[in-house]
Parts: structure tokens; C-alpha cells; sequence
């Protein structure tokens, strides 16, 4: 492991979290590899994070075992909120990097109880760019080869 990675895994707020280091959040459920709670700030009532035991900066930085566990526990958690707070719908979120808004550099899924005004705001632009057949067409191509290359 490089320098960078056990610096920022020493500095990390979820590894805090996921080592039992900061108990000042409100635990929902956990399992040997993962963590559930609700964040400091929640968007809804009932917003619940998810996040690996193990430091991991993102999404596609994920082992897939371990991106099967996170799912597992997703689904899970988010059964359960539906549950328990009957919400009308449920948004599931996570970041990566930057300029997708990410401000916690150790993998988090949201799972977001949502219901008709809550002021969570719009997920998706209402009116977007329109790309042509032939450019998705060039990167439906792309995302296969990479597909493949796995």
C-alpha cells in the first residue's frame, strides 16, 4: 500500500466510522465488511450511508466481492426503510470524484427515502443535451471493448 492511500485512510472520517473510532453517528446495522448510518446532514428522514469496513476511494475502485456485499446490504437497508417509513419512492446515490460532487473520499452508497415535497430537489436535469444515434452508437462500442478487456 503507497503512502498516499495509508495517509488518507488514517485522516479518513468513514474509516473512523467503520473502525468504531467515531460513535457520535447513529448506527443502523453492520456486518463483518460493512456499515450503515445515517449521515450528519440528511437530505430526507431516514437517509441512510452505507460504506465498506475496508477503505476504498470509490465506486470503481470496488473489488467486486465486496461491491456484491455493499449491494446485498443496500437492498437490505433500503427494504428496511421502506418498511419502516413507508417513503413514496427511494433514491439510491453515490459519487465519484470531484466533479460528481463527492466529498468523502471512501465509498458511500445513499440510500435516500423520498417522498412528494421534500425538498430534495431534482436528480436529473429536465431538459437535456440530445446526442445522435451514431455518437451513442460510438459509445455503446466503447463501453463494450471495455467491457470485454475486464
Amino acid at each position: 500500500m503507497n503512502q498516499r492511500l495509508d495517509n488518507d485512510e488514517a485522516n479518513c472520517d468513514f474509516c473512523a466510522i467503520a473502525r468504531g473510532g467515531d460513535r457520535s453517528v447513529e448506527i443502523v446495522s453492520e456486518a463483518e465488511n460493512w456499515i450503515a448510518f445515517f449521515p450528519t446532514n440528511p437530505a430526507t428522514p431516514g437517509h441512510t450511508l452505507i460504506i465498506p469496513r475496508r477503505h476504498v476511494v470509490d465506486l470503481w475502485e470496488v473489488e467486486l466481492g465486496l461491491a456484491a456485499e455493499l449491494m446485498k446490504a443496500v437492498v437490505l437497508v433500503g427494504r428496511a426503510v421502506k418498511v419502516a417509513l413507508k417513503p413514496e419512492g427511494m433514491n439510491l446515490i453515490t459519487s465519484a470524484g470531484n466533479v460528481a460532487e463527492q466529498t468523502v473520499f471512501h465509498l458511500h452508497l445513499h440510500v435516500v427515502p423520498r417522498w412528494h415535497r421534500d425538498n430534495f430537489g431534482r436528480i436529473w436535469p429536465i431538459e437535456g443535451k440530445s446526442f445522435q444515434d451514431s455518437d451513442l452508437e460510438d459509445i455503446a462500442d466503447r463501453i463494450r471493448e471495455a467491457i470485454q478487456e475486464e
